[in-house]
């Protein structure tokens, strides 16, 4: 095994140069799959008799997310937006822990689907307790001039005005106790050269929280976010050039990007009443050890 090729921790130190043409991206075309699972995990009804919405749930972040919140006990409905078979993969290992999961399909950018996602969850699983707004979309370009309107209005849709249309209609069903989690982004501390629109909408999502959850207080609703740095994710393949697939995440300090099982009991954490329940209008920070001072 060579030094380039070390097992780092967990997971390869880099992985191999790829890119995919449909963004978003299938996980289902990545080598090597990211880890959804985190080894050993072994859930303690931390969830039991919740249901949890999870936008983006098909792949990534979302679907180690989604995968855990079921073995912890909660029922889960995913809101996907292109790839069916990563989404009904996903359901197939919540299925596997004896929970319950539907899929709802479309695009975020549409205001009516914002709101059919909550009312879908609420009808087909009884309620909705925990909702995780981690949709998002990322493309990268050299320069501002190079962001075409068009995906400037994409990201800005997709990434934060979905997140006010979900909530707002999820506030209709939650109550005290319930909890709302955000998937903002270390870009949102430090930005990124190469990714200015989507790291002004994870910016922004980081401003929603701290303002929402002051704005529930009364409500009895904790509203918190997850900051993540570098993440194997088909967000990578999709939106950047095979050499930069190739290098991303080397400069953290693990060395190598982190996998969707490392993340992921963070959400559960920050859902659980009781572990969770001194925590609103903060943000956790799952980034190979960056210090962001936020």
């Amino acid at each position: 095994m060579g030094k380039d090729d070390k097992d780092n921790s967990k997971g390869q130190a880099h992985h191999p140069a790829q890119t995919q043409d449909v963004n978003p991206g299938s996980e289902a075309e990545m080598t090597p799959k990211p880890k959804a699972e985190a080894e050993g995990y072994k859930g303690t009804d931390k969830l039991k008799g919740k249901v949890a919405l999870v936008t983006g749930g098909d792949s990534g972040i979302g679907r180690s997310v989604s995968i855990h919140f079921a073995k912890e006990g909660a029922d889960v409905a995913i809101v996907f937006h292109v790839h069916a078979e990563d989404a009904e993969e996903t359901k197939r290992h919540i299925e596997k822990t004896g929970r319950k999961c539907i899929l709802i399909q479309g695009d975020l950018r549409d205001e009516n689907f914002c709101r059919e996602c909550v009312t879908r969850t609420v009808k087909e699983l009884g309620a909705l307790n925990i909702l995780v707004n981690n949709a998002a979309y990322q493309m990268s370009q050299e320069k501002l001039e190079d962001i075409p309107s068009e995906q400037i209005r994409k990201t800005f849709e997709t990434n934060i005005y979905s997140i006010m249309f979900v909530t707002q209609e999820a506030l209709k069903h939650m109550k005290g106790g319930d909890t709302i989690i955000n998937t903002t982004s270390v870009t949102s501390y430090k930005g990124n050269p190469n990714l200015i629109d989507y790291s002004s909408t994870k910016g922004a999502i980081t401003s929603f929280t701290r303002a929402l959850a002051q704005n529930l207080v009364d409500r009895k609703i904790r509203v918190n976010g997850v900051a993540p740095g570098p993440v194997w994710t088909p967000f990578i393949p999709s939106s950047f050039p095979a050499d930069k697939v190739k290098e991303f995440g080397k400069d953290t300090h693990l060395g190598r990007p982190c996998e969707p099982d490392e993340i992921a009991p963070g959400y559960v954490f920050l859902a659980d009443t009781y572990s969770g329940l001194a925590y609103t209008g903060q943000i956790l920070h799952p980034n190979g050890g960056r210090i962001v001072n936020g």
